[in-house]
C-alpha cells in the first residue's frame, strides 16, 4: 500500500470555507439565541432600577375578553404590578391626530399582533403620560414607566388589564 499523503491544515481551510462556518453559525445561531433568552428569562430582565418587559411575552397567554380576572393572568407578570419597567412597542392612537399624546395605546407590533385571530385585550398597554405629552413615534419606541396589573371592566366586558404611566418616550 502506498502512504497516503496527508495535507496540513492550514491547507485544508481557507476563507471561504471560514466565512461559510460564520455565516450558517450566524443564522443558525441568532434565533437559537433569541428564542432562548427569551424562554429562559420568561420575558423579563433584571437591569437594577427597572425591569425590561418583552411585550409579546407579557400578552401571550389565553384570557377571557369578557370574564377575565388578574387571576388568569400569569404569576410572573402580576408580580410586575407597580414595578419600574421599559417596554418596547409600538404607538396606537387611534383616537389621536396631534404629534404629542397624553394618552395612547402600546402593543408589541401593530402589524404582527394578531395573526392568530382578532385583538385580545391583553395585547394592549394602555398608557398616559405623568409629565404632559409625549411626542408620537411612528415605528418602534421605548417606553419607560410604571406598570399596573389590573383587570379593569367597561360595558360588561374587560377594558384593560395593564396600565402603565409613562415617564418617558423614545424612539429606537
Amino acid at each position: 500500500m502506498e502512504n497516503a499523503v496527508k495535507i496540513p491544515l492550514s491547507e485544508r481551510i481557507n476563507l471561504r470555507i471560514i466565512i461559510f462556518v460564520a455565516v450558517v453559525v450566524a443564522l443558525v445561531g441568532a434565533p437559537l439565541y433569541i428564542y432562548l433568552d427569551s424562554r429562559l428569562s420568561g420575558g423579563i430582565k433584571n437591569h437594577g432600577d427597572y425591569l425590561e418587559v418583552d411585550l409579546k411575552a407579557m400578552s401571550n397567554f389565553p384570557f377571557d375578553q369578557i370574564n377575565g380576572t388578574v387571576n388568569d393572568i400569569p404569576q410572573r407578570f402580576r408580580d410586575l404590578n407597580g414595578k419600574r419597567v421599559m417596554v418596547e412597542g409600538e404607538i396606537w392612537a387611534p383616537n389621536s391626530a396631534g404629534s404629542e399624546l397624553q394618552n395612547f395605546e402600546l402593543v408589541y407590533s401593530i402589524a404582527k399582533c394578531c395573526f392568530s385571530g382578532p385583538p385580545q385585550i391583553q395585547h394592549f398597554v394602555q398608557s398616559k403620560s405623568v409629565k404632559g405629552k409625549v411626542p408620537y413615534y411612528s415605528g418602534l419606541v421605548r417606553v419607560v414607566g410604571t406598570l399596573h396589573v389590573n383587570v379593569q371592566k367597561a360595558g360588561g366586558q374587560v377594558s384593560s388589564v395593564y396600565q402603565l404611566q409613562v415617564e418617558s418616550v423614545d424612539p429606537v
